[in-house]
This record gives structure tokens, C-alpha cells and sequence, in this order.
């Protein structure tokens, strides 16, 4: 679960201030969160299908705003894939 605050966080650092949580970048940076939340609890148990199913849900949804970041402004999605730590 990722928190309020933490949310809020996220939404200051990725979107300047904390009304603008709808840009793409702060809505990759808190499914990111979301994600990494979830990894461990699939590492234990490998037999959450129906988790594994949200999971990969979410990994796609962070990946269509990825693809729509990188058609309309490539500087962004550099940034956001350098600061998230996403690709090598």
C-alpha cells in the first residue's frame, strides 16, 4: 500500500506542486511505487495468481503512459526513466 503522504510526495517531486497529480510522470512514479510495494510479497508466495493478474495490470498501465510519454516528449521520458531508475 503506498501511503498519503508518500503520495503527496511524490506528486511535489514528479509534478512541481500537489494539485497536479494527473501528469504523466507522477502517475509512472506512484504505479513505480505501487509495483515495487508488491514484488516482494510475489517473491514469497508464487502461487497468487489473482495478484499476480493486478500486478501485471499495473505494469502495463505504467507502460502505455511510458509509450504515450515517449511519442509526445522525449526529454520527459528520459528524465522520468533516469530519476526512477527504470531502464539501463
Amino acid at each position: 500500500m503506498i501511503t498519503v503522504e508518500k503520495s503527496k510526495e511524490l506528486t511535489i517531486k514528479f509534478g512541481g506542486n500537489e494539485k497536479n497529480s494527473g501528469a504523466v510522470e507522477v502517475q509512472v512514479a506512484i504505479l513505480t511505487e505501487r509495483i515495487k510495494n508488491l514484488t516482494p510479497h510475489f517473491e514469497k508466495n508464487k502461487k497468487d495468481h489473482s495478484g499476480m493478474r493486478g500486478l501485471m495490470k499495473l505494469i502495463g498501465k505504467r507502460r502505455s503512459l511510458l509509450k504515450h510519454l515517449s511519442a509526445t516528449n522525449e526529454t520527459r521520458y528520459v528524465k522520468i526513466l533516469k530519476d526512477l531508475e527504470l531502464r539501463k
